[in-house]
């Protein structure tokens, strides 16, 4: 018979989840809880280790008609604007890793994702529904979903169904539930950080600020980036600095953000200040978001246990330092295929061999992000330290063999 798998969460982790699943022979059943799929933020990085991935689900055609792919990553000083050091991507990613690096908006990376499952019999997307309980017992797990909106009930209310399946992938994001219930409550990081995120028309911009690159400037407790996106069309800004968030941010009034980032960056050179001011206020503009996380990952039991096992931001959240939130999340859901298409282990068995597959890999991953924060928004001797190294060493600072080689296949990819 085949085997049923039930995911919560269907943001990007989730979708992944889900197509892994269903390549892996496993019927899928995913719970949603917004109405619509939707995939909030701007845009993502993927190193050649995710979008090896990709390719190996078919998704190279996708990819490429929606994602840039630039040709180099260069570091300059945000106080100077001096360029630092740089890194060749383009054919050079392709032939040291055998895959490009790509630069994509959340949105369409989520999107390709969902086409594909779309065309894909044995998977069945449920939006409007959350998983609000699990639990495990005699080779089944069975889950409380409520059904949200209209037509839930005679009232237009929630309604509770239980649904019962052989495994269960929390693929619920930074606050998720399945980790709680499997976990108990392990309480997010707030990092000191806050990230001012914005997406601008290329066309819309000077010809000078203009750029098909990856950017990254570094200053004294702060760092801006900035890299295309669809083809080109558009380029993704995100500025990072130091600083509290504000007690409510579901009624902060974003419109104040450009000014408290212009403030914050007053003291950078006039390149940075010209792209921070160039982006328009009007729409969306700049969006605030508090950076969280947790400590790395401590061994395969924070990762699954028995029956149920989670996934990306639900498993291992992390700071942006190392661009690879989303990364990890696809090579999760990769190895979540190999583990279920080990059909003659038990289901408990197989999702323990995608644990300890994972977990050292997420860990560090982690923790490297962490550690890129603090080398990103050195001050004093320890900037002119890392000023000086990257001047000096350039692409061989710059280049992650070790992440970009491994796919997350076995732990022979530390």
């Amino acid at each position: 018979m085949q085997k049923q798998v039930l995911i919560a969460g269907g943001g990007i982790g989730g979708l992944a989840a889900a197509l892994g699943s269903s390549r892996a022979g496993w019927e899928v059943r995913l719970f949603e809880r917004a109405a619509e799929f939707t995939e909030l933020g701007a845009g993502v990085q993927i190193g050649p280790n995710v979008v090896r991935r990709l390719q190996a689900w078919g998704l190279q055609s996708a990819l490429q008609a929606v994602a840039a792919f630039p040709e180099r990553l260069q570091v300059r000083s945000a106080l100077t604007g001096a360029e630092l050091a740089a890194l060749r991507l383009g054919n050079t990613a392709i032939e040291r890793y055998g895959a490009a690096y790509a630069t994509i908006h959340r949105a369409d990376l989520h999107g390709l994702l969902l086409d594909a499952l779309r065309e894909r019999t044995g998977v069945h997307l449920n939006l409007g529904h959350s998983i609000v309980h699990h639990a495990q017992d005699g080779g089944v797990v069975t889950v409380r979903v409520t059904r949200h909106g209209p037509g839930s009930d005679s009232e237009g209310g929630a309604q509770d169904l239980l649904i019962e399946g052989d495994a269960l992938i929390g693929a619920d994001g930074l606050r998720s539930g399945t980790r709680m219930r499997l976990l108990g409550e392990t309480p997010t990081r707030v990092s000191g950080h806050l990230a001012y995120r914005a997406v601008v028309r290329q066309d819309a911009l000077p010809q000078a600020l203009r750029s098909q690159q990856v950017t990254a400037w570094l200053g004294p407790r702060l760092h801006v980036v900035q890299y295309p996106l669809r083809r080109g069309e558009l380029l993704n800004v995100v500025a990072i600095r130091h600083g509290q968030p504000p007690a409510d941010l579901d009624s902060w009034d974003h419109g104040a953000n450009a000014a408290d980032l212009e403030a914050a960056l007053a003291h950078t050179c006039t390149p940075l200040q010209d792209l921070i001011r160039a982006v328009p206020q009007a729409g969306s503009g700049w969006r605030l978001w508090p950076l969280l996380d947790r400590p790395p990952v401590a061994g395969p039991q924070e990762m699954a246990q028995g029956l149920v096992a989670l996934l990306g931001d639900a498993a291992h959240p992390m700071r942006p330092y190392l661009a690879q939130g989303a990364g990890m999340a696809i090579e999760d859901a990769a190895e979540l295929q190999r583990a279920l298409a080990m059909h003659d282990l038990e289901v408990p068995l197989r999702l323990r061999r995608y644990a300890l597959n994972r977990w050292q890999r997420n860990a560090r991953v982690q923790e490297r992000s962490r550690r890129n924060g603090r080398i990103f928004h050195a001050t004093g001797l320890v900037r002119w330290g890392r000023d000086t190294a990257l001047r000096l060493l350039g692409e061989r600072l710059l280049d992650v063999p070790w992440l970009y080689r491994g796919d997350g296949s076995s732990a022979s990819s530390l």
